[in-house]
């Protein structure tokens, strides 16, 4: 999935002698958290969030009825591509711990992607905003067992809505977690343990975790 699928074309931004009390204001209106810094062309120069914008940092050096956003915002801002992939941006939010990135087209901001966002896609992605069971089986860590295990649950007729995949406990073995569109997964799965596949969830009673 691309960035450009989900990001929020609608961006606030503001300009680098806005008031940080008109920051704080816009903020408060619009139910957001971070606002990027452009000049008069739309050009990315900045960002602040509401934390960059608490009034106490700035003690005596500014009043801080007039101090502008200049002052407080982050000059070196991590943006993204519109055509750069979702799964790999959810690698950038966790590893520099930030709120939200830019997007940028040119050096002018075109949308804003957040943590919200990202949280929302990943779970239009694993498919659980939608009806459906999941179920998660240990396999072999070779080509091919991915196809087999869908090659059965294709012979039930039943849509996948995700697949994800996991490390096993070595690294001959991988977990496949499989959610798809049926309440009732257990013909499907009755239908793997007779194929030989080791299904870890759910757990049939009696079984052992």
């Amino acid at each position: 999935m691309k960035v450009e699928a989900v990001m929020n074309k609608e961006v606030i931004t503001i300009q680098q002698d806005t008031t940080i009390q008109d920051a704080k204001n816009l903020m408060t209106r619009n139910k957001v958290r971070h606002l990027p810094v452009v000049n008069h062309l739309n050009q990315l120069i900045g960002i602040v969030s509401d934390r960059d914008l608490i009034l106490d940092r700035l003690k005596d050096k500014e009043d801080p009825s007039h101090a502008q956003v200049h002052l407080v915002m982050t000059k070196q801002v991590i943006t993204a591509h519109p055509l750069d992939f979702i799964e790999e941006l959810l690698t950038v939010f966790y590893e520099e711990r930030i709120g939200c990135i830019p997007v940028v087209h040119q050096r002018e901001v075109i949308g804003i992607i957040t943590e919200r966002d990202m949280l929302y896609t990943l779970i239009q992605l694993t498919g659980a905003h939608q009806p459906s069971s999941q179920f998660e089986v240990h396999v072999e860590n070779v080509t091919g067992k991915l196809a087999d295990v869908t090659a059965v649950i294709q012979h039930h007729n039943v849509n996948i809505t995700s697949v994800l995949v996991y490390p096993g406990e070595t690294d001959e073995t991988k977990v496949l977690v499989l959610r798809v569109q049926t309440m009732n997964p257990q013909t499907i799965i009755d239908h793997l343990k007779s194929e030989g596949y080791n299904v870890l969830w759910p757990v049939t009673p009696g079984e052992q975790v």
